[in-house]
């Protein structure tokens, strides 16, 4: 539990970096006390964060009635934005599906949504400060973590100010079902490195897919973590390439006007972009993708490995690009656009390959 004394630290803190920056992130705030993103954001309950007691399945099937909005999840090393409108929710108590490919397509995995709050970001305009009376407009955000404090999802307003009468009747409904409930968040363990498992028989049951989707049961039947199973089936059903190849698969895959599906996945939510890609830029040596609705982000220069993985299925396989960071967590993955039924489009084989050889002569 946080002392009064630690808490008003973190606070003190957080208002000295707003005020030289009122946009400077809270993750980078947060990551500079050394402290988790939701911490950081706990100390603030009772002034503008307010922890909503909602069940997560509850939270997530009022998305859709939040309007137009920015979410946003956030792996270890990419970060993906889009703008639009939730579908309503499908699924499971355990597991939300919001259905929109091309638009806001989402995968929920509630048992790791532990704190769900509501948020107010003072963002003051240059033409507040002659004006002392004036109330600044203000960011509405609502967010979720995981119990270890890291962010799951975040979910923006898009034109709330912070007088409470222009909040849309759904952040209203929000803002006053609020609590001052706090959150004891637990420090997170990485798994210990280990020597690369044996698995026999991985190689006959991988072969014997005929969904995508029964990859992650071959993983926890062998205790495998992705990035095993991977340089375990190198030369069979995965190939590495070089890190520099995700900038130029990204930058090939946008001049052939591919549609590509972008996976960024936080521990408790999978969110997918799907449609043609823009020109890659790179600014502050992240990569960037800057769509009309969508950005994605990608510390690519801190990937330290990327796989092109085959996984069979009864339309003739699906290819995917992954990449990993140092401890092994999947930051990115991408597959060409596709529809259930149909083959995998060839022009992304035929790009995959194209690179694949390129890298083996380089």
């Amino acid at each position: 539990m946080t002392s009064l004394a630690q808490t008003t630290a973190i606070i003190e803190a957080f208002d000295a970096a707003r005020r030289v920056n009122p946009r400077t992130n809270a993750i980078g705030i947060a990551e500079q006390l050394g402290i988790s993103e939701g911490e950081l954001q706990a100390a603030r309950i009772g002034r503008d964060v307010w922890t909503l007691p909602l069940a997560p399945s509850e939270m997530a099937a009022r998305f859709h009635t939040l309007g137009n909005v920015k979410c946003l999840t956030r792996s270890s090393l990419a970060v993906l934005e889009q703008n639009g409108t939730y579908p309503p929710l499908g699924g499971s108590q355990h597991a939300g599906l919001l259905l929109d490919p091309g638009g806001l397509d989402l995968r929920l995995m509630y048992s790791h949504w532990y704190w769900i709050c509501l948020i107010r970001d003072p963002m003051p305009d240059k033409n507040d400060a002659p004006n002392k009376g004036a109330v600044p407009a203000a960011r509405w955000s609502l967010q979720v973590f995981n119990q270890h404090g890291q962010a799951v999802h975040k979910v923006f307003a898009k034109g709330a100010t912070a007088q409470s009468q222009t909040l849309p009747d759904s952040w209203e409904t929000l803002r006053q079902e609020g609590a001052l409930d706090t959150p004891a968040f637990t420090q997170s363990a990485q798994p210990p490195t280990r020597p690369l498992p044996e698995a026999p028989t991985l190689a006959r049951e991988w072969a014997a897919m005929t969904d995508v989707h029964q990859f992650f049961s071959l993983l926890k039947r062998h205790q495998l973590r992705r990035l095993e199973a991977n340089t375990l089936m190198q030369g069979s059903f995965t190939q590495a390439l070089p890190v520099h190849a995700l900038e130029s698969l990204l930058r090939q895959a946008s001049q052939q006007t591919l549609p590509i599906m972008l996976f960024v996945a936080s521990q408790g939510c999978v969110q997918i972009r799907t449609g043609t890609l823009p020109t890659p830029l790179r600014v502050g040596g992240w990569l960037n993708l800057f769509g009309d609705c969508f950005t994605l982000h990608l510390d690519d220069q801190a990937v330290t490995s990327v796989w092109v993985v085959e996984k069979p299925n009864r339309d003739g396989g699906v290819t995917s690009v992954e990449a990993f960071d140092k401890r092994g967590d999947l930051v990115l993955q991408i597959y060409a656009e596709r529809q259930e039924g149909r083959p995998e489009r060839s022009a992304w084989r035929n790009l995959l390959t194209t690179l694949t050889r390129q890298e083996a002569v380089a």
